[in-house]
């Protein structure tokens, strides 16, 4: 299985509406391709959106990343949730054995 935790700082004063828009639009989509979301988090004092995306399944992460980001639903997102994210982070992880 691959992970990646991703941190978004997001712009003051727009952290919850990122989030509702990532809630509607983001996961839905991201989960119809065969990602899982399996949890996200708020850190209000940080304006910080962190999530952990995961995938179990045939196809190498670049490519159905790539896929989601080509995706005609992707591509229509009006408004992109996208403008919201002052900085972005994406991690690799690994499990603890």
């Amino acid at each position: 299985m691959t992970t990646q935790i991703r941190t978004y700082t997001i712009n003051r004063g727009r952290l919850h509406q990122f989030a509702k828009e990532w809630d509607e639009k983001i996961r839905p989509l991201r989960e119809s391709l065969g990602f899982k979301i399996t949890a996200a988090w708020l850190l209000e004092e940080t304006s910080q959106f962190v999530w952990i995306l995961t995938y179990d399944g045939p196809q190498p992460w670049a490519e159905l990343d790539a896929s989601y980001y080509s995706s005609p639903a992707r591509l229509a997102m009006d408004p992109n949730p996208a403008r919201l994210i002052a900085r972005s982070e994406e991690y690799f992880a690994e499990t603890v054995q």
